[in-house]
């Protein structure tokens, strides 16, 4: 995580969501098909956000100018954007132990080298 956004979120000033993996191709198919630009999964998930957040002002009435950052497109990532479209793709999400498992994975790092 960026230190900017992190600080950004601990200020205040930005909100986290999670969006399940589905939900994000979903919106970048939909993105592709309406504007030509098939997107990286990774900016997709904000593709989603921006979607949700436009359907929310529709039924609330609330103006609202949404802004977001494309950066990269899919086509590094076909193979994700077939799984998607053959059913084969799940919306997992890791329990605790699992979290704890993959993080006990992770080098230490002493401060004094490696």
């Amino acid at each position: 995580m960026s230190s900017i956004l992190s600080q950004l979120y601990h200020d205040g000033l930005l909100e986290a969501r999670s969006v399940e993996q589905t939900a994000v191709f979903a919106a970048a198919e939909q993105f592709a098909r309406i504007e030509g630009i098939l997107p990286a999964p990774e900016s997709s998930h904000v593709i989603r956000a921006a979607i949700d957040e436009a359907l929310r002002c529709r039924e609330t009435g609330e103006d609202k100018t949404i802004v977001f950052g494309l950066i990269g497109t899919g086509y590094f990532d076909m193979l994700a954007y077939e799984k998607y479209n053959n059913g084969q793709m799940g919306d997992d999400i890791p329990t605790d132990a699992d979290l704890a498992k993959g993080f006990a994975g992770i080098p230490k790092f002493s401060g004094n080298g490696l």
